[in-house]
């Protein structure tokens, strides 16, 4: 009696579609061997148990969808729903193909196999299709969003939104020197006189108005006709004085530098040699200093804007007489400030103006200006030691307004004198007594004379000779007074 339920429990333990051979097989992958048929049983109605859940909460999603078919993402769903991490590999839009194997046996008690079909790839075919172009690397490139406060209608900006009252602009209308085609594409133009009132306009419209009346009060007290009186010359102490200290004019900076740059082109290209246009070009480099002394401006993407007008004022032919030395003066004062504080910024800017400088200098359609070579005289000093070395002792530049002086050019004595003052600059920083002599005695020195004189001409060559300063003529050849 007791040994028949023994033998009915053990015989009675049955699973259901899960089978505990799975179990074993299973385990066996994990290298357990020894799994006993209770445990694998117990294991396989759990996990029947779960997959009876896992279906279950799909099922819920299909009927929610409104479908009859049970899909991949509803199982995705319900494993999201019972915290159990998602089967990766499978997809509602690419399901897998499943095939039925053919039975090797013909053993009744194998069920049957399936497995995942895979497509069989014929080369023939591969080859004759049309091969896929790669698509484009990622780049990348610029354009501009605002120029001067105005967005270019190009294809890369978003487009202007028209606001009501506004007039639509016409077809072809300039928008920042440029012409914009109905078709999006863009034309650069070059500056015209209807460009210039584009850009007069521009300052009434980007402007807020308590800049647009500081603008015109500035230019109105600095371009008044007459300097003589108080109040005059207060008003203009006032407004440079304004320029160099004021803050908040960054917006105002291109339309100050473009109103200097038009007004020095005016008073040159008329010729004018009245005692007004001087005091006017005075002004115009009163305002560029004042400008590079505000140091709450950003001047820097302003500089090729600011070299013309000064270079002009430098080397210029036809300055006004009475105050032709001054501005020549000033401007390469000013060119040296310029230089000193923005040539590590830019190390191609000292270059670039020395090779401007030195082409006025020893050009030969320029030997009849005496103002243009004086102004490049002038330039190169405001550059440096390096620059007058290179300009008047290495490029030759001495020894060819040497030969124009004692050719009896009229203005040559002026401009002489201003080559001697350059190449002063030269001279060693500490004397020695021993290096002072007389020009006889330099003249003794016969491989000093012909070297002078091959580097300077004859004329520079005997005035330098003639201060009896050794050291100097040393350093003018050697580079020692640097």
């Amino acid at each position: 009696m007791n040994g028949k339920p023994k033998t009915r429990g053990s015989q009675g333990q049955t699973t259901g579609i899960y089978k505990l051979e799975s179990i074993k097989d299973v385990a066996e992958s994990l290298n357990i061997t020894n799994l006993s048929d209770l445990v694998a049983t117990a294991l396989a109605n759990d996990v029947e148990y779960r997959l009876h859940q896992v279906v279950e909460e799909a099922a819920r999603f299909m009927r929610h969808g409104r479908r009859t078919t049970l899909t991949v993402s509803d199982m995705d769903q319900a494993f999201k729903v019972l915290n159990i991490e998602p089967l990766y590999g499978h997809s509602q839009h690419n399901p897998p193909v499943f095939r039925r194997a053919v039975p090797y046996t013909n053993n009744a008690n194998v069920g049957p196999v399936y497995f995942v079909e895979d497509e069989e790839i014929d080369f023939d075919r591969v080859l004759r299709e049309e091969k896929i172009a790669l698509p484009k690397g990622v780049t990348w490139t610029a354009h501009w969003l605002a120029v001067e406060g105005v967005q270019p209608q190009i294809p890369e900006n978003p487009p202007v939104i028209v606001k009501e009252g506004d007039v639509p602009a016409p077809l072809n209308a300039k928008t920042n020197g440029v012409v914009v085609t109905p078709a999006g594409g863009v034309k650069k133009l070059q500056q015209t006189a209807i460009q210039g009132q584009q850009q007069q306009q521009l300052v009434k419209q980007v402007l807020s108005r308590e800049l647009q009346l500081y603008y015109t009060r500035l230019t109105a007290s600095l371009t008044n006709n007459s300097f003589s009186g108080p109040d005059e010359l207060k008003r203009r102490s006032a407004a440079i004085g304004s320029l160099s200290q004021d803050a908040g004019l960054q917006a105002l900076l291109p339309y100050l530098i473009r109103w200097v740059s038009e007004s020095v082109v005016a008073v040159l290209k008329d010729g004018g040699q009245a005692e007004q246009d001087g005091h006017t070009l005075e002004t115009m480099l009163d305002v560029i200093g004042a400008l590079m002394r505000n140091t709450t401006l950003f001047i820097e993407p302003y500089l090729h804007q600011l070299l013309p007008p000064l270079l002009s004022l430098l080397l210029h032919s036809t300055l006004p007489s009475p105050n032709a030395v001054v501005l020549r003066t000033k401007s390469a004062q000013t060119l040296a400030e310029l230089l000193r504080k923005h040539s590590t910024t830019y190390p191609s800017l000292a270059p670039r103006i020395m090779k401007t400088l030195l082409l006025a200098l020893i050009s030969p359609e320029k030997s009849t200006h005496i103002g243009t070579r004086e102004g490049a005289v002038r330039g190169l000093v405001g550059v440096g030691k390096e620059a007058v070395r290179k300009g008047l002792v290495e490029g030759g530049g001495a020894r060819v307004i040497g030969n124009e002086v004692s050719s009896g050019l009229p203005g040559g004595d002026g401009l002489a004198t201003v080559v001697m003052e350059a190449l002063a600059i030269m001279k060693p920083s500490d004397k020695r007594d021993d290096e002072m002599d007389t020009m006889e005695s330099l003249r003794e020195d016969g491989e000093l004379v012909d070297q002078l004189t091959s580097k300077l001409g004859d004329h520079f060559a005997r005035r330098v000779l003639a201060e009896g300063d050794r050291g100097w003529a040393r350093s003018l050849l050697e580079g020692e007074g640097q």
